[in-house]
């Protein structure tokens, strides 16, 4: 191939990796929808409004029916539902929490003002995002950066450092670092993430960690291709799909639920979980990030094995030229 083709196909290649670029971010945002959103409904009149959101969204909603008003606001501040709608002595309630997602909340109250009529139901956020930040924006666009980090620092230590121990002494020094810096500006400048800031930064710190070690321990397993692997893995599939901005039950399936299994959607939920809701809903994020940086561990150790057996296997010595005979 000379260099005319191989400039060709590296433009068709970008052509095509851009193409995927714009499906991959831009198509889950214009399909933004409830698929099966938790939300609560009580009261004396839940059986009709439940069956009203069926008519008018099926399967929409996954819908629960607890006890009483306290029972809802429970299942909020634990996690189990996004909202919840009260009915009874007038028009209905409704409970948001937009420290969940500010587009559920949003999404939430326009379907109780339709279906209440007039007057429009009275709105409680019962568990606010934060006030310098009420939309949301900037929770969401902070994760990106965290993942673009983490695949930068990973292909600086694999390219850079050859030796696999110095490279986990660097991931442990960048998830230190990173999480202890990332927080400092995100809480302590910008104020727009609440929530313990040791505790704040520890799960940042995790998340480079996760997002650098799969970078570093697949090109340290496999070579130069694990780069590639992983950085697509995480920016084509992993942020796209990470419900930063929204919420996994909005986003197409089953990408909603496939992205809550990377690093990007994981960080997202577990952020949530520690900065608005006291840690409820915490565990499962934090499995998955966990999961990752012990397979990224691993497969640094597998490099290692494979490195060290290499240099231990004796080299084949050439046997002497036989003297001719006389």
């Amino acid at each position: 191939m000379n260099s005319t083709q191989r400039a060709l196909a590296v433009g068709i290649g970008a052509a095509l990796l851009q193409a995927l670029m714009l499906i991959a971010f831009a198509w889950p945002a214009a399909n933004i929808a409830p698929r099966d959103l938790p939300i609560a409904i009580t009261g004396p009149q839940a059986s009709q409004i439940a069956g009203k959101l069926a008519e008018h969204s099926p399967d929409a909603f996954e819908i629960t029916s607890p006890a009483d008003e306290a029972a809802a606001r429970a299942a909020i501040a634990d996690r189990e539902v996004y909202g919840a709608i009260l009915t009874g002595g007038g028009a209905p309630r409704v409970l948001v929490a937009s420290g969940a997602s500010p587009a559920v909340a949003q999404q939430l109250t326009a379907v109780a003002q339709q279906l209440s009529g007039a007057p429009a139901a009275a709105v409680e956020d019962v568990i606010a995002a934060d006030a310098d930040d009420p939309r949301g924006v900037a929770f969401g666009a902070m994760v990106l950066p965290l993942v673009m980090a983490g695949i930068a620092a990973g292909v600086l230590l694999s390219l850079v450092i050859p030796s696999v121990t110095a490279r986990v002494v660097g991931l442990v020094t960048f998830g230190i670092a990173g999480g202890l810096v990332s927080m400092a500006i995100i809480q302590g400048w910008m104020s727009v993430v609440p929530g313990p800031f040791l505790t704040l930064a520890a799960v940042a710190g995790l998340v480079s960690f996760a997002v650098a070690g799969t970078v570093v321990g697949l090109a340290t397993a496999i070579g130069r291709a694990g780069i590639g692997i992983a950085a697509l893995t995480m920016l084509l599939v992993g942020n796209p799909f990470s419900a930063a901005t929204s919420a996994p039950e909005l986003l197409p399936q089953p990408w909603g639920v496939i992205g809550q299994y990377l690093p990007p959607g994981a960080a997202a939920s577990l952020l949530r979980s520690v900065a608005f809701f006291d840690g409820a809903g915490a565990a499962k994020p934090l499995m998955v990030l966990l999961t990752w940086a012990v397979v990224a561990v691993a497969l640094l150790g597998v490099g290692a094995l494979r490195d060290r057996g290499a240099a231990a296997a004796p080299v084949p010595t050439q046997s002497p030229d036989p003297v001719p005979a006389a």
